[in-house]
């Protein structure tokens, strides 16, 4: 399958571990998902025991005092935000009923091996992930679509891995310009490198949005990103470990509306009057006869003006009409032809 129909923004929301360890909630932002408008709901796939280890050292913990998870350990934060793997196929089958495409992130061999059992239509790698070529390899060896995120990679990492994915088999390769921090901020977002990477990978480009609000996203669109991705859930205020940089069903109601408004926008180049315009052209300026006047007379920039409708001549010929005389009477009201001039 691809991804991209028409041009038009292929929108995610991601669960991530918004749904709180609870298959109800799970179920329910997927029903809210769906309402929304958006294309896609993504899960991720992963235990804490593919993720890492339990480990009370401090390297195994968040220290950064910014982060919205410092403090916790890897492990126990892996423990919180995964999604059960008895869920995800009940989660799949529900999304699609409700005529949502359903993927997800894997994060290992077992799980690339667990979503292809279940029949996962396109994989998604994390930021953190895109530099883990084997795994690269084993996703582009399914043939699915990938959608990467780029979130702290350099040029020469990204090369390695679009290289790896393409050499083993990806034909439908997405690049989603993002920014690994959580929340993000708009000045560290860099939306101009968007076409940038387009350019130099020659692939399909999107955002993976960790920005608070939707001005990000529909600020990409222009800049030409096909794919969107953003955290979702049914209320910030019922917590949750993305809970605090996830759009609520609402907004993200708004961002897929915006998102499409941008992407008809963005037309074609073009000038010169299109045709929802020709009713207009009655309200450009020409010049008038604004006095009764006899054949013979002289205008004067007291009998002539440039005012609204436009059925006369053009403003540009004024300077050449003043001092001409007319050939024939005229009301005032009687827009100027050349035929009225001698």
């Amino acid at each position: 399958m691809s991804i991209i129909k028409d041009g038009k923004p292929f929108i995610i929301a991601e669960m991530s571990g918004n749904h709180n360890q609870s298959l109800d909630r799970a179920m329910k932002i997927v029903e809210a998902a769906a309402e929304t408008g958006v294309d896609a709901i993504k899960l991720q796939t992963y235990t804490a025991d593919t993720m890492t280890i339990d480990k009370d050292t401090d390297e195994f913990f968040i220290a950064d005092k910014d982060s919205l998870w410092q403090g916790e350990s890897l492990y126990n934060l892996y423990k919180k935000a995964y999604t059960p793997w008895e869920w995800q196929e009940k989660i799949f089958r529900r999304a699609e009923d409700l005529g949502l495409i359903c993927f997800s992130t894997p994060f290992d061999d077992t799980s690339v091996d667990f979503l292809e059992g279940i029949g996962c239509p396109i994989y998604k790698i994390a930021s953190f992930e895109n530099i883990d070529l084997p795994l690269i390899r084993k996703v582009a060896k399914t043939g699915k679509p990938i959608i990467a995120s780029t979130g702290m990679a350099s040029v020469a990492e990204l090369d390695e891995m679009v290289r790896t994915a393409k050499e083993n088999g990806c034909e439908d390769l997405t690049l989603l310009k993002c920014t690994s921090s959580y929340p993000a901020t708009p000045e560290g977002t860099n939306l101009r490198t968007i076409p940038h990477m387009r350019e130099l990978f020659k692939c399909n480009v999107g955002l993976s949005d960790h920005t608070l609000g939707i001005g990000a996203a529909v600020a990409s669109i222009a800049l030409g990103a096909s794919v969107i991705e953003k955290h979702f859930t049914l209320s910030r205020a019922d917590g949750g470990v993305d809970s605090a940089f996830s759009l609520e069903p609402e907004e993200m109601k708004l961002l897929v509306r915006e998102c499409n408004t941008a992407w008809q926008s963005m037309g074609e180049i073009r000038y010169n009057t299109q045709q929802q315009e020709r009713k207009s052209l009655q309200f450009r300026r020409s010049l008038y006869i604004v006095k009764d006047m006899k054949a013979g007379d002289i205008i004067t920039k007291e009998n002539m003006r440039s005012i609204r409708p436009g059925l006369g001549l053009p403003p540009k010929f004024y300077d050449i009409l003043i001092g001409k005389k007319l050939v024939a009477d005229v009301a005032k009201g009687t827009k100027l032809t050349w035929d009225l001039i001698q």
